[in-house]
């Protein structure tokens, strides 16, 4: 994505191919709806495995605003404009651009309507439509509650509101986070935002302290966060798990007031994070079923629900696999050769997914963990002993490398999923390096204290055809020196 000007709406609809909007010519049409990380990185892919394909993507808002990194805007750690990016360079990838709301799907015509009547014939449909919060899910909270008590798990002018809301705030006061039950987008990141949030207190508010209430007894890289919470914010930082009476079971946002089975907690910024479901299409496609979330075939990422309908990014089912930016760029990928095989007539290949998690917390201490994941069982499975993350005992210089880290993992992914033509290993390799679809010239390697090392090392120990074979349904080459391969888009610095 580059940060250009966007193709308005009509003259964006004009533009589309005759064969994509009538279905006349011969060419295979894939039409992608969601232009998050997913989605317009699975545009970009299909063009790349078969430019014959006929690829439109259709996203209704002109800016994407990424939620990676959001939480340092929050804390004032960074400007909202490096997280807005635009869709611009996708056009010179050959990818048509609809800026225009999907507003329902055929399954059986093959159809996509727009939000000015214009309907979009597809072979394949690959939805992409990130989060919707369940307004219902949470007594007291609906839309109007979120300006009061705002969420701030889509980023944007929700972003900006808990930022101001935490400027304006009184030293002294309060700050209540409320984490969701799973699944959600971003596990790790309301532990983040405490974090963050924290270190804006400690610097600007230190009588202040915050407050997470859990709907969990455990969350990812827990050691490492709490370590870090002893190390950085002694006092400042309440975790208060589910056993403990952590989980909100109704709201009132008249006083910002967060109420359990054993307390209430009234709040001077009070940030929700609701429970959640897939984006309101998911629905409207008939691909999500009763959880809200979209059950999928993990080795093509097409619907169980519906045929010929895929679904990556926050909105599917991934089993074990985490709801992240990362996993989106890599499911995107390899959703994208499993369309491709299939418009050809071939059978797809099974795909092994790597996903990797910075966090901060502190603008130059950063954590780690990462993990590969194939199905297994209908679903995505953890492969036995590839999960790793930082130790929590790493040296200190770990920390500031792994805050580097964070920065690069989101530079790589928001900043080129739409115009790269190659995209680096997250492992990051001497030599010339590695590229998108090809195995590592060398064993990768990686700093230490970086969960990425860990993940490197089970790769150089393996020389197994089994294990080296497929990431993200590519093929490494044979060979001892060619034993990596991965279709992420970031890499360690």
């Amino acid at each position: 994505m580059e940060r250009r000007g966007f193709l308005g709406a009509a003259a964006a609809t004009a533009a589309l191919p005759a064969q994509v909007l009538h279905g006349q010519a011969s060419a295979r049409r894939v039409t992608v709806v969601g232009g998050g990380f997913a989605g317009a990185s699975c545009a970009r892919a299909l063009k790349k495995a078969d430019p014959r394909i006929a690829v439109t993507l259709v996203e209704q808002n002109a800016v994407f605003h990424a939620c990676p990194m959001s939480n340092a805007v929050i804390a004032g750690l960074r400007e909202m404009y490096r997280q807005r990016f635009t869709y611009a360079a996708l056009r010179a990838d050959g990818v048509a651009l609809a800026p225009l709301a999907a507003t329902a799907i055929d399954p059986r015509a093959r159809s996509v309507a727009l939000s000015d009547g214009t309907r979009l014939g597809y072979d394949r449909l690959v939805l992409a439509p990130g989060i919707d919060i369940r307004w219902d899910a949470l007594p007291g909270y609906d839309e109007a509650a979120a300006q009061q008590m705002p969420h701030a798990w889509q980023a944007g002018e929700q972003t900006l509101l808990l930022r101001r809301q935490l400027q304006a705030m009184q030293d002294g006061a309060l700050v209540v986070i409320s984490a969701p039950a799973g699944p959600y987008r971003c596990p790790p990141g309301p532990y983040e935002r405490a974090s963050l949030i924290a270190h804006y207190l400690k610097a600007h508010k230190p009588r202040s302290k915050v407050i997470v209430l859990d709907a969990k007894d455990k969350f990812p890289k827990q050691q490492l966060f709490l370590s870090a919470w002893s190390e950085l914010y002694p006092g400042l930082i309440e975790w208060v798990p589910l056993s403990r009476g952590g989980g909100v079971v109704s709201v009132e946002p008249a006083t910002r007031t967060l109420v359990t089975d054993f307390d209430r907690y009234r709040a001077a910024v009070a940030n929700v994070i609701a429970p959640q479901k897939a984006g309101r299409i998911a629905e409207a496609a008939g691909v999500a079923d009763r959880s809200g979330w979209c059950p999928i075939d993990p080795v093509t990422f097409e619907s169980r629900l519906q045929p010929n309908i895929h679904v990556i990014g926050d909105a599917a089912i991934t089993g074990a696999m985490p709801k992240s930016a990362f996993g989106a760029n890599t499911e995107a990928k390899s959703c994208a050769l499993a369309v491709a095989a299939l418009l050809a007539g071939r059978e797809p290949a099974s795909p092994r997914l790597i996903n990797a998690c910075y966090s901060l917390v502190a603008p130059d201490y950063g954590i780690s963990m990462a993990g590969i994941y194939r199905p297994e069982g209908g679903e995505f499975a953890e492969v036995a002993e590839s999960a790793a993350a930082g130790a929590a005992d790493s040296p200190g210089a770990a920390r500031p490398l792994e805050a580097s880290n964070a920065e690069a993992a989101f530079r790589r992914r928001a900043s080129r999923p739409a115009t790269s033509r190659r995209s680096p290993c997250p492992i990051r390799s001497p030599g010339k390096g590695a590229t998108l679809l090809a195995g590592v010239r060398s064993s990768p390697i990686a700093r230490p204290g970086c969960a990425c090392s860990a993940i490197a090392a089970r790769f150089r120990r393996s020389r197994r055809k089994a294990t080296s074979r497929r990431i993200c349904g590519v093929r490494a080459r044979a060979g001892p020196r060619h034993s990596f391969a991965c279709a992420s888009s970031i890499r360690c610095a």
